[in-house]
Order: C-alpha cells, then sequence, then structure tokens
C-alpha cells in the first residue's frame, strides 16, 4: 500500500533536545546496519520516543488517525521512563531497537503490499511497549518467588500480559485512542501481539508458521492472517539481535547474558534453583548465545526467510551464521556440541530446546 507524505516536521515538539547527527541518523532508519546504541546517545537517552515519534510520522499515522501531539508525546514519554534503564537488556533501548526491527520487517514487499494502516500502527505500537515494565527476571523466577505477578496472571505468560496491561493503562491514562471508535479492538489486538512475544510458546507458534508455509495458505488478504504474520514479525524483531551485524550483536549478547548471571547470583543468594543459562560459574557468553541461537533463533529465523524470501532475510541468515561461528570460536566444546545437534537447518532438536525456552521470555 501507498503511505501519504508526511506534512509534519516528526519532531518539532521535540526540537529543543534534538540531535542534528540524530536527525540524520533517521533518514536511514531502514537500514539493518541502524546503530540503536549510537542513535540513543545521540537522543540523551531519548531513543525510543523520537524512533517511535519519526516512524509513526513517517508512515502518515499521525495525521490519518488524527493523534493529538501533546498526548503522543506524553504517551511516548511515559512508555520511555515504564522501561527500567537498569536492567543491562530489558530497557528502553531494547524497545527501540524492536521497534527498528519492525520498520525494517513491515517495509519488505509481501507486507508493505497488503497491511492496512491500522496493522502498521499495531506493529509499532506492540513493539514499543513489547517488554514495558520488564522486571529484568525471568517468569520462572517470579513464580518461584511467588512475585504478585505471577498470582495476578496465574503462572501463565505473566511478563507479557503484565507489559501488554502497562501499555493499555497509559493508553488510557493519556486517552491517546480516546476519539477512535476502535480503541477496544486497538487494546485486545495489541495484547494479541505482545503475548506472541512470550518464548516458551515459540514451537506454538513456529509450528503454525511452519504449517501455513508448507501448505501455502497464507493470504494477506485475510485480516486474521495479515494479524498472524504479525505476530511472527514481532517475534522476529523481538530476537534479532543475533542477526543484526556482529558490533552491534556482540554488546546485545554481553547485555542479556549480565541479566542473566545477575538473576542467577540472586538466586544463588537466597539460596533457590538456579534458572538455565543464569550459572554465571557454568555458563558463558559464548555458550549462552550459541544455545539460544542453534534452538531459537535459526529455527524462526529459518521460516521467516521462507515466508520474505527477500535480501534482508537472507542478510540476516548470514549475520546469524557469522556471528555463531564468532562465539563458536571463543567456546570450542560448545561449538562441537552445537554442530551435533543440527542434523537439519531449521529444524531444532527438542530438550536442547525445551531448555532454552524454559528461560520463560527471559531473552525476549
Amino acid at each position: 500500500m501507498e503511505f501519504p507524505s508526511p506534512q509534519l516536521n516528526p519532531l518539532h515538539i521535540l526540537d529543543e533536545d534534538y540531535c542534528g547527527q540524530a536527525k540524520c541518523m533517521l533518514e536511514r532508519v531502514g537500514s539493518w546496519n541502524f546503530d540503536i546504541f549510537l542513535f540513543d546517545r545521540l537522543t540523551n537517552g531519548n531513543g525510543l520516543v523520537f524512533l517511535t515519534f519519526n516512524l509513526l510520522n513517517q508512515y502518515g499515522l499521525i495525521e490519518l488517525f488524527q493523534l493529538d501531539m501533546v498526548k503522543l508525546r506524553r504517551f511516548l514519554v511515559l512508555v520511555q521512563e515504564d522501561y527500567h534503564n537498569q536492567n543491562p537488556y530489558h530497557n528502553a533501548v531494547h524497545a527501540a531497537d524492536v521497534t527498528q526491527a519492525m520498520h525494517c520487517y513491515l517495509r519488505e514487499p509481501k507486507l508493505a503490499e497488503s497491511l492496512t494502516s491500522f496493522d502498521i500502527l499495531l506493529g509499532l505500537l506492540a513493539a514499543a511497549t513489547h517488554d514495558l515494565d520488564h522486571p529484568g527476571v525471568n517468569q520462572p523466577f517470579l513464580i518461584k518467588t511467588n512475585h504478585y505477578l505471577a498470582a495476578l496472571y496465574r503462572n501463565t505468560s505473566v511478563l507479557e500480559n503484565h507489559h501488554w496491561r502497562s501499555a493499555v493503562g497509559l493508553l488510557r491514562e493519556t486517552e491517546l485512542f480516546s476519539s477512535l471508535p476502535a480503541e477496544d479492538s486497538i487494546e485486545r489486538q495489541l495484547g494479541s501481539l505482545i503475548l506472541a512475544t512470550d518464548i516458551s510458546r515459540q514451537n506454538e507458534y513456529l509450528s503454525r508458521f511452519r504449517t501455513h508455509l508448507d501448505e501455502n495458505d497464507l493470504c494477506l488478504g485475510n485480516a486474521s492472517h495479515r494479524h498472524f504474520v504479525l505476530q511472527m514479525a514481532l517475534k522476529c524483531a523481538d530476537i534479532c539481535n543475533p542477526c543484526r551485524p556482529w558490533e552491534l550483536s556482540k554488546q546485545w549478547s554481553e547485555k542479556v547474558t549480565e541479566e542473566f548471571f545477575h538473576q542467577g547470583d540472586i538466586e544463588k543468594k537466597h539460596k533457590l534453583e538456579i534458572s538455565p543459562l543464569c550459572d554465571s560459574e557454568a555458563n558463558t557468553i559464548a555458550s549462552v548465545q550459541i544455545g539460544f541461537m542453534t534452538y531459537v533463533v535459526e529455527p524462526l529465523f529459518a521460516e521467516w526467510a521462507r515466508f520474505s524470501d527477500t535480501r534482508l532475510s537472507q542478510t540476516m541468515l548470514g549475520h546469524l551464521g557469522l556471528n555463531k561461528a564468532s562465539w563458536s570460536a571463543m567456546e570450542p566444546e560448545a561449538s562441537g556440541s552445537s554442530e551435533e545437534g543440527e542434523s537439519e537447518p531449521g529444524r531444532a532438536t527438542e530438550e536442547p530446546s525445551s531448555r532454552v525456552l524454559s528461560q520463560g521470555s527471559q531473552e525476549s
């Protein structure tokens, strides 16, 4: 579909803090090499606000849906503030990175030709809010410590339900969509997208996606099929950092492993069973990343490449292979074991996969 040319200065309401270098970066916001760490520094830690606002305007969504600029700015600022910057990984920079990746996927030919403006609005908002108020620990940790969120959501998609409800709370607080007749639908579909990022349900979504591709029955003229593809796009965007160029991917790997190990240290301190991948004495950054790439990332992106079949999808797989090789060179034993576990590209064996997935959305 074609989008109206933006009539607005993308960030005129934020010009006081706006940096010329950041503006230049936004001209290349569709590049897979986009350096979100640099962009966040150039915007003084406001990367999520600047990026999301720019994209909403670039797609003509602010004008099309007649979004109030003051309400939109307040909403985006509140979203950014609700991410915990003390988290090495699950913070506003990760949310901005996922939003930028989602933009790249939305521009892929199959999606660009089929998605409605409403679909794109949902996709960008879901990406920006998908980890809202993340506590920096995973679902099993919340369950075994009897955290109130685990009780509230009955031990089911605890974090994802919390992210979704937190996003809805901010939408209602700012009344961003109060004038739209589809407000209830936005909230429900936003929830459906965010809930799809529960990595413990990875095999469920991947199996359904694989079946659609095997039977060649995805019809993007069908609203439910478009929504499912948006779910898969968000899932890819959420864990895409192993598919970024090494200089970016390595930073994310270090940050997520730091968060894993911090949780493990808390578990040791309180004499709790240490969660998989969280024991700094039994794991290294390399071993954690090799396992995650092999059993979670590769199967998902192999199917996404089947669906999308574009230069970008092949570029992502190329980076993934190179990054895995780089980590394997640092972890010879893990390299050998991972090769043994790959009998067929993109088709992970079940036992190691279930161990990685038991992290319960920690990396997503």
